[in-house]
């Protein structure tokens, strides 16, 4: 578990203080995939090395396991980061070393005996797939196998963390899954805690359970991905979905669709099972309104369905509001406001 309390962090320019972190409060539980997301310069890297103490915290106060870092001596802090492992962004392999030698190489720094070590080396490459690479060199890697070397480096010493700075930024879609894909596997098979930082909100959507979206240095949204991504309440997090989902039709369509006469247009969220149920069709039947639908997706997101669908309803005033609060005692439902001209 990681408890952040009250955290900012600040740093000295030559003529004012800069604000990298703002009284951040948050909870990674144990067993947690979570996801801290946000654009260049919204704090999330400073955010992330607070953890081990990389950067020291300028206020508040950060747990790990329990264990306060303010209150804990330098010996004992390089106890603590030996149970956090970090995998990175560039790789930061030592090319001068095969890749065996770079995943056992935490574990000689830590004084294990050589036949602990080859024998940990070996039962991770198996693990990350990459026993036939053991004595080729970084150079002789693709992006994707570089990384999994990082990651098996990151859990030679049997942490209960792993943190993922921008892990997946450098590698094309493909890999990309392939190495979101083993993040879930350890943490799943290993029961290791995961806490990521990016700017992808496709990586979030993929293995994360919990999110916290981060600006100019405060998080200003955070829960269950699924609510965050089915009910998004801030801009900035609205338009980090829309980037994934593109749950929002061209301005062309909807140009369209107003020039033609259109009215009443709506949007609705349907929600897990939901989303089976012909609840529209029954509802619109009921009142006698006609609907047409101009734009809708249905998808799959941690393990349930969201749909969106773009309605515009057909009738007079009085009918089309009968629908509307039929339909607001089941589903999400809001009204699309366009432009004029």
């Amino acid at each position: 578990m990681i408890e952040f309390s009250n955290i900012s962090k600040v740093f000295k320019a030559k003529d004012r203080d800069v604000h990298a972190v703002k009284d951040v409060n948050l909870t990674v539980n144990q067993g947690d995939i979570f996801g801290i997301i946000g654009f260049s310069g919204a704090g999330k890297s400073t955010l992330l090395r607070l953890v081990n103490l990389l950067e020291k915290p300028s206020t508040g106060s950060i747990k790990v396991q329990g264990i306060d870092l303010a209150t804990i001596s330098q010996k004992d802090l390089r106890q603590l980061r030996r149970r956090i492992g970090m995998i990175f962004q560039n790789f930061n392999l030592m090319t001068s070393r095969t890749v065996a030698g770079n995943i056992g190489y935490p574990l000689k720094l830590a004084g294990a005996p050589k036949a602990e070590i080859e024998r940990r080396t070996a039962e991770l490459l198996k693990f990350v797939g990459l026993s036939e690479k053991a004595k080729d060199y970084p150079e002789q890697l693709s992006g994707g196998q570089k990384q999994r070397v990082g990651i098996a480096r990151a859990l030679a010493t049997n942490p209960d963390i792993l943190i993922c700075d921008e892990a997946t930024s450098a590698l094309d879609p493909e890999t990309t899954a392939d190495i979101l894909k083993l993040l879930k596997q350890v943490n799943q098979e290993l029961g290791i805690t995961v806490l990521l930082i990016t700017h992808e909100m496709h990586v979030i959507q993929s293995i994360c359970n919990r999110v916290a979206v981060m600006e100019k240095g405060q998080v200003i949204e955070e829960g269950e991905v699924y609510e965050v991504f089915t009910q998004p309440q801030h801009p900035t997090t609205q338009r980090f979905i829309q980037s994934v989902h593109q749950d929002i039709p061209s301005e062309q369509i909807l140009k369209e669709w107003q020039q033609s006469g259109g009215q009443h247009l709506y949007r609705i969220l349907f929600k897990g099972s939901l989303t089976h149920n012909p609840l529209l069709s029954e509802i619109t039947q009921k009142h006698q309104v006609p609907f047409n639908i101009i734009y809708g997706s249905v998808r799959e997101l941690q393990n349930k369905m969201f749909g969106n669908l773009l309605i515009s309803f057909q009738g007079n005033d009085a009918q089309v509001k009968q629908v509307i609060n039929e339909l607001s005692q089941r589903v999400e439902v809001e009204e699309v406001i366009l432009n004029e001209g």
